[in-house]
């Protein structure tokens, strides 16, 4: 009994089911012709129609010129100026159309064109064509053609859904916009959005403007508003290129943000800014780069420097030069005169950065630690503000205010402003020492050459015999002292003729005589190699009593004339750790 049931329930089920499945599958009805005939022979389940053919499946109408039609396998094969109309908005054209009722499959060969939409239609144009209506998918594989209002896309292998409007494209792609070129192997597409998915390496090109690169991400054609991933880059005709993680870039402003390990990199300036987090504005003219900042200068490929700050902002300032063009020579009044020269005005621009807070710099000819700093391209200055402290060779510098002066992308000279100080150590407990009003260090091949001190020019000295022991300490006070430097060494000194000194036998020097007020030595916040621009050791206290100043004077002095100045003096020296 309990089998019985069993057997008529399952019975019930799949008839229910068949139900179903008769009822989705339904039939094709032909709605017209001119003739009907039968070739039992060559086509023995066939309907052969000729003239004014129309066929219709639903809400689907097919119109032909002949037609095969197979009424129990619910099919046809249509010839001669095929036409498919689903609804109101999907029209499709061929040569042939091969069409099976049953699982709602259509095939569209030669000639092929399917429109969708009534306004702003999209036109898909292939030789083959397949049409799921089923799932309202449709697909070439033998290569074919996607326009809409805005672009055209070509490919070998694509997929069109007319419900949602979303086109699949594969092998050789090719979307044609007409501002830019997009070429790619594989790309999503929404011909109403107007929003191409990127999701393999893909090459846009705004001819003589702008290149960008990317493997994953989205384009809008129309805002030409873009996510760009997976290390984007995006290049300027001008030079200036940005990559990052990620970029969210508006070509219209010319505006971009970048997320992660990105750079800026300018190649006519030859500066990189790297950083997690960047913004540039209007292509490259203006940006800034925060979070692990870091600016690469590689302007002198013998020497490259390296500069990490809070946050770095790079500008170009653009202003005009003024050239004397010749005029030719003309005639007047029988005499060859020479007309007075024109002035012409050029257009061109310079770079100019900043940096803001706990500015650390390396160069292999010079380093620097300060809170801001500030360049200017037009006149080749780097300025460093608040505490500034500089390192060449064997020497310190320290001023209220120091300016970089470069050419040709290497250091011609420093020049420090306001509480100047330099400091060479021969030991661990004393130190050659210069301080005045104004400092200024000439660099020549990457090595401290001279330095010149202007304005109340105070020293302090540690001479030495001949064997290398020291003599003692030897303060001087003058207008102003020049340094002359030979392989880190002082060669001579030149004073004024006003010079007043004291020389103090090492045993013999009075406490403080041996320090200059305003004195201190900062070797460990020194950048010894490029990584350590990222490092934060603690500023050394600076001296709370303000300005350099001399030290307290004694009742007994000598004149300068006591001090040896001709013969160059012989000093200790040591030697700098350098990374290449």
């Amino acid at each position: 009994m309990y089998i019985a049931l069993t057997f008529r329930f399952n019975v019930i089920v799949f008839g229910l089911f068949l139900c179903l499945a008769l009822q989705a599958q339904t039939m094709v009805y032909l709605e017209h012709s001119e003739t009907l005939s039968f070739d039992q022979e060559r086509i023995a389940d066939a309907q052969i129609l000729r003239g004014d053919v129309i066929f219709r499946h639903e809400d689907a109408l097919m119109y032909c010129d002949s037609a095969y039609f197979y009424e129990k396998e619910n099919s046809l094969d249509a010839f001669g100026h095929v036409r498919f109309v689903q609804g109101d908005t999907l029209l499709g054209y061929g040569d042939k159309l091969f069409y099976n009722g049953n699982s709602k499959f259509a095939r569209l060969r030669r000639h092929v064109r399917l429109v969708h939409g009534k306004d702003n239609p999209t036109i898909l144009t292939t030789d083959s064509l397949n049409y799921d209506r089923m799932r309202d998918i449709a697909y070439y594989y033998t290569g074919g053609t996607i326009s809409d209002t805005l672009n055209t896309l070509t490919s070998v292998w694509g997929q069109y859904t007319p419900n949602n409007k979303q086109a699949v494209f594969s092998h050789r792609v090719h979307l044609e916009n007409p501002k830019f070129d997009l070429a790619t192997d594989t790309l999503l597409y929404n011909t109403d959005t107007h929003i191409a998915d990127l999701v393999s390496p893909t090459t846009i090109v705004y001819e003589k403007e702008t290149n960008i690169y990317s493997s994953r991400g989205w384009y809008n054609t129309e805002t030409e508003q873009s996510m760009l991933l997976d290390r984007s880059r995006v290049v300027h005709i001008d030079g200036k290129s940005m990559t990052g993680d990620t970029i969210f870039y508006n070509k219209h402003l010319g505006y971009g943000k970048m997320i992660g390990s990105m750079e800026m990199k300018d190649t006519v300036q030859m500066v990189t800014l790297y950083g997690n987090y960047g913004e540039m504005f209007h292509d490259g003219e203006y940006g800034y780069v925060t979070d692990s900042a870091l600016m690469v200068d590689w302007s002198d490929s013998a020497a490259y420097g390296y500069m990490h700050a809070d946050t770095l902002y790079s500008e170009t300032v653009p202003f005009q030069i003024q050239r004397l063009v010749p005029r030719d020579s003309v005639l007047i009044d029988s005499v060859l005169t020479a007309v007075e020269p024109d002035a012409l005005w050029q257009d061109t621009t310079y770079r100019a950065m900043r940096a803001f807070h706990n500015v650390r710099i390396y160069r292999e000819d010079m380093q620097a630690v300060c809170d801001s700093m500030s360049y200017n391209g037009r006149d080749s200055v780097m300025t460093l503000y608040t505490e500034p402290v500089c390192w060449s060779d064997n020497h310190q510098i320290s001023a209220d205010t120091i300016y970089i002066y470069m050419r040709n992308g290497t250091i011609d000279y420093a020049r420090g402003i306001g509480s100047a100080l330099t400091i060479q150590q021969e030991t661990d407990t004393y130190f050659d020492q210069m301080a005045g009003k104004e400092m200024i260090a000439y660099i020549r091949d990457g090595e401290l050459r001279q330095v010149d001190v202007n304005g109340n020019a105070l020293t302090v000295f540690f001479p030495k015999e001949d064997d290398g022991s020291f003599l003692g300490v030897n303060t001087t006070q003058s207008s102003f002292v020049k340094v002359y430097i030979e392989n880190q060494k002082i060669h001579h000194i030149l004073f004024t003729a006003q010079t007043t000194g004291t020389l103090y036998p090492l045993d013999q020097v009075p406490d403080g005589k041996d320090r200059l007020n305003g004195f201190f030595w900062a070797e460990q916040e020194r950048p010894q190699q490029p990584a350590d621009v990222f490092l934060r050791p603690l500023r050394t206290p600076r001296p709370t009593s303000g300005a350099v100043s001399a030290v307290a004077t004694e009742p007994e002095t000598t004149s300068a004339t006591d001090i040896p100045q001709e013969k160059p003096a012989t000093r200790s020296t040591r030697k700098l750790k350098t990374t290449k």
